[in-house]
């Protein structure tokens, strides 16, 4: 919200230095991003009127003018403005005026003599356009300062605002908190309905139910749309942020600034009537204001001309007008409009279509519903004070049941005190509730307060305790050390720490990245991993349109962001939630937590002792055992069929038979449409069952000597290595130890089709010493075993 210092005092009269006030909004939460001095150190600008233009003798783009500066004096003045011409009202900087770092002086410029310089807006620093001369109003009073004219100096304050504060998007919202922080009160609204003068109106009709439940309109006849908005008016637009347009649409922006409400303006001699709100159908369009033709959707809320039920789209409703309605200068008759749209109606919509307009962002934050007539006649007033005009009757519709309406809230003087460790008296906290406009009741055990209906935010007891601690001051709530016994909570034993599980990572060369839970469905569809993704009601973009369900997408798009820059080596993990959607209608996603990594680039970081390699599949492999190591697990790998992995290259990881994960290469279709050229390998598994762990155990070390046999044995190619450790385990029983695979060969001396692989097996008892009978009997049940389940046979 942006607003100029000078219009927020009219609304409430206080004492504060500018400094101070900018001090007092940040304190009380409405927090100061910006601040601009306009106009500062204008002393000898005035207002002057071109009278004559020659062109100069020695220049083609420079003109001789013959400037009244009031009081008689005529001035000769040389300017290069494209704008200037005789009958101007232009701001003059005297001689000796200082602008910015130049002191204007009588000066030559091409042999002629010029005496002043006339100015624009950028060079006296109210405005950034330097176009051309500051046109200011035929009717501003020559030779009057131009600073007391355009109310100068001020300043242009930009506020940070939350989105529960939708109250604060107005001056006089941001008023009734500057009254309470500044002991003052909000001056009287000068809201007096504007007598109809005619008859002219236009019926409405309301069917969108609980989304508009409140229309306003009136008829305006004759007016001189033709009309300029007045200085005072556009200079406020001007330092709010909002370049004036016209008349009329300034008007409409102007109360909007003002009061909060969204208006729209159309010319009544377009519409036939009567003007109705309504949800669209799928294959409706609409031409907007800025000229864009739409495709609607089926539940796009519409202002519509004619019966209600099919009347032709006039506006969007709650965040642009239409394009075929607008009003332009020769607009003699005018249809204002206000009206109260649910939020949950306006939220979304103007974003899937790329709009993001001042009135849809009112009115996704919530807009008081007693303003639309407030601001109809507001409205009125100003544009008959301006540009004349015979006004009607004001018509309104209601749907009362659907309006919401404020609900009184006990606030206990225990339950404040209690909350903020502070006592704070009575009357403090009365004055603080009615300066913010709250209707407030003493009861015995505190107040029953009842907020006006601009604060959707004011809903429970809570809500009221951070209203008065906000504007007493949390700098005067004494700090107090918190009472009462501390709950201590032993971590568990049963599962891994997952700031154990960052530190191993992190001890592996792995950088910790934290990305978006939402993402683009494309990069979603990308990957084949869409299917039950959740989407968003209220995205923030269409490219963070719906929940991750994986962490892998999000994971390679900063790795290949990382490359992009420079960086040939990236090692990036994540600990993240993943979401699905629910089986029923109405279910909450289901969420999981997951664990991924990613990797390209060289195994190990650039250096002398070893040759450079790029890191493969077995690479990850290895920092994904330490990784299990901490829950004393021992993982399987099984060869994967997951589409986005290299075929050969990648594999389902299991954990006691039950499914983790997946490790791998990407696949090079997908680095392909990823447009990554490096190769990458990565993993995801689930987090809990990977961090489950026993309990651990002392255990007394064997007295008595381990004995280690080696065999060799001739399998399948295409056999993994997890099949054979099974296997193997299972035969040998509880007096092997540890098996150990030391070598694998494929070559001469093995067919072709097979392999060779020699392990092995640390046989050790807890009891007694093994015999070489004992040790033979568990080689021959291996050998055998291997044989019955996998063909193997002993290498010769």
């Amino acid at each position: 919200m942006k607003f100029p210092e000078n219009w927020l005092r009219e609304h409430v009269a206080i004492t504060a230095g500018r400094d101070q006030l900018a001090a007092t909004l940040t304190a009380i939460g409405l927090e100061v991003e910006d601040m601009t001095v306009v106009g500062a150190g204008l002393d000898g600008v005035v207002v002057a009127r071109i009278v004559e233009c020659a062109k100069h003798p020695e220049a083609d783009r420079l003109q001789v003018c013959q400037v009244d500066a009031g009081a008689g004096q005529r001035l000769q003045i040389v300017c290069g403005a494209p704008n200037a011409r005789p009958g101007l009202v232009a701001p003059l900087a005297t001689i000796g005026t200082r602008i910015g770092d130049l002191t204007i002086k009588a000066a030559k410029l091409r042999g002629v003599e010029s005496n002043g310089m006339l100015c624009s807006a950028r060079e006296l620093g109210i405005d950034a356009d330097a176009s051309g001369l500051l046109e200011l109003p035929d009717d501003a009073p020559i030779g009057e300062p131009l600073a007391a004219y355009l109310g100068l100096p001020d300043a242009s304050i930009e506020l940070k605002l939350t989105p529960n504060r939708a109250d604060c998007f107005s001056v006089r919202g941001i008023a009734y908190d500057v009254a309470a922080a500044c002991g003052s009160q909000v001056a009287i609204f000068d809201a007096a309905p504007v007598p109809a003068a005619s008859d002219a109106s236009i019926a409405i009709e309301l069917r969108a139910g609980a989304d508009a439940p409140r229309y306003v309109g009136r008829v305006i006849e004759g007016v001189d749309a033709s009309r300029a908005t007045p200085a005072w008016m556009a200079e406020r637009l001007r330092r709010s942020g909002i370049r004036p347009v016209s008349l009329l649409v300034d008007v409409t922006q102007y109360v909007m600034l003002e009061l909060g409400q969204p208006m729209h303006a159309f010319d009544r001699d377009l519409l036939h009537g009567p003007v109705g709100v309504r949800h669209a159908r799928a294959g409706e369009a609409l031409k907007l204001l800025d000229g864009r033709d739409v495709a609607l959707q089926a539940g796009d809320l519409l202002v519509v001309d004619g019966a209600a039920a099919e009347g032709r789209p006039l506006a969007l409703a709650g965040i642009m007008g239409g394009h075929d309605t607008r009003v332009t200068d020769s607009t003699r008759n005018v249809f204002l409009e206000a009206a109260h749209f649910a939020p949950a109606a306006i939220i979304g919509r103007g974003r899937r279509l790329g709009l993001h307009t001042d009135a849809g962002h009112r009115f996704e934050r919530g807009v008081d519903p007693e303003l639309p007539r407030v601001a109809v006649e507001r409205a009125t007033r100003l544009i008959l004070d301006i540009a004349g005009g015979v006004p009607g009757p004001v018509t309104e519709a209601v749907l009362a049941a659907h309006l919401p309406t404020p609900r009184p809230i006990l606030l206990r003087r225990a339950r404040l005190q209690r909350v903020l460790g502070a006592a704070i008296a009575d009357g403090e906290v009365q004055r603080i509730l009615s300066a913010l406009g709250l209707a407030v009741d003493a009861i015995a055990e505190g107040w029953r307060v009842t907020p006006p209906t601009r604060r959707f935010d004011l809903a429970i007891e809570e809500d009221l305790v951070e209203e008065v601690a906000r504007i007493h001051g949390y700098d005067a709530i004494p700090a107090t050390l918190p009472g009462g016994a501390t709950r201590l909570s032993a971590p568990s034993q049963t599962r891994v720490a997952d700031a154990a599980l960052r530190g191993q990572l992190a001890s592996r060369d792995f950088l910790e990245a934290i990305n978006y839970a939402f993402v683009d469905a494309g990069l979603l569809a990308t990957w084949t991993l869409g299917d039950g993704a959740v989407a968003l009601a209220n995205p923030l973009s269409a490219e963070l349109a719906v929940m991750r369900t994986s962490l892998l997408p999000g994971l390679v798009a900063s790795l290949a962001r990382n490359l992009a820059r420079q960086q040939p080596r990236v090692r990036l993990f994540e600990l993240g939630r993943v979401f699905a959607a629910a089986a029923g209608a109405g279910a909450a996603p289901l969420e999981t937590t997951r664990v991924a990594g990613v990797a390209c680039g060289d195994a190990a970081a650039e250096q002398w002792g070893i040759a450079a390699r790029e890191v493969d599949f077995h690479d990850l492999r290895g920092d994904l055992d330490s990784l299990a190591a901490l829950s004393g697990a021992t993982l399987e790998y099984r060869p994967s069929q997951a589409p986005w992995g290299h075929p050969g290259r990648s594999a389902d990881v299991f954990r006691n038979g039950q499914a983790l994960g997946w490790i791998g290469q990407l696949h090079p279709q997908l680095q392909q449409a990823l447009g990554i050229d490096a190769t990458v390998v990565a993993f995801e598994l689930d987090l809990e069952p990977l961090a489950q762990r026993s309990v651990a155990r002392a255990q007394p070390l064997s007295r008595y000597p381990s004995v280690r046999r080696d065999l060799a044995f001739v399998v399948a190619d295409a056999l993994p290595w997890a099949a054979v450790e099974a296997t193997v385990k299972a035969a040998a029983g509880g007096a092997l130890r540890e098996l150990r695979l030391f070598d694998r060969y494929a070559g001469k001396g093995v067919e072709t089709g097979f392999k060779s692989l020699a392990m092995g097996l640390i046989l050790q008892e807890d009891s007694r010493t093994l015999t070489d009978r004992d040790v033979d009997v568990v080689v021959a049940g291996v050998t055998a075993a291997l044989q019955r389940e996998h063909g193997a046979r002993i290498r010769e």
